[in-house]
């Protein structure tokens, strides 16, 4: 009979293949409404590519792609664990000091999630997983 210690260890890399996916999906929906106003239109309009939002729209997008389908992900999540280290101290932390008051926890998980995914991978469940298998 297995134990709670085989059933985890079994099912703990396939979680962290559900958790970059989940996290991932759910981040592109930052970039998807900068960039194309999806699934709601910007109060503010559309930002130009090269403004702050217009790249971390981009990077949003694009990156969150790449950590959707599990390529480049040690990369990948490095980068966005920076931009959302950037994002918090330069649109949330001058409002104050508590991520929860000052609007910034959203961005401060993200930012340590990305960091996590950096150190740990992507799980099996991704092309960079496939990858390995083939080389």
């Amino acid at each position: 009979m297995p134990t709670l210690d085989s059933i985890c260890a079994w099912w703990s890399p396939r979680l962290l293949s559900v958790l970059r996916i989940i996290a991932a999906f759910l981040f592109m929906a930052h970039g998807t409404i900068k960039l194309f106003s999806f699934p709601v239109a910007r109060a503010s309009g559309q930002p130009e590519l090269l403004s702050l939002i217009g790249v971390a729209g981009m990077l949003e997008v694009f990156g969150g792609a790449l950590l959707l389908i599990g390529l480049f992900t040690r990369p990948v999540a490095f980068i966005l664990s920076g931009q959302m280290a950037f994002a918090y101290f330069i649109a949330h932390a001058p409002k104050g000091f508590w991520p929860i008051l000052n609007g910034g926890e959203l961005a401060a998980l993200y930012c340590f999630l990305f960091l996590y995914l950096a150190a740990a991978g992507g799980g099996p469940w991704g092309a960079d997983g496939l990858i390995r298998k083939r080389s």
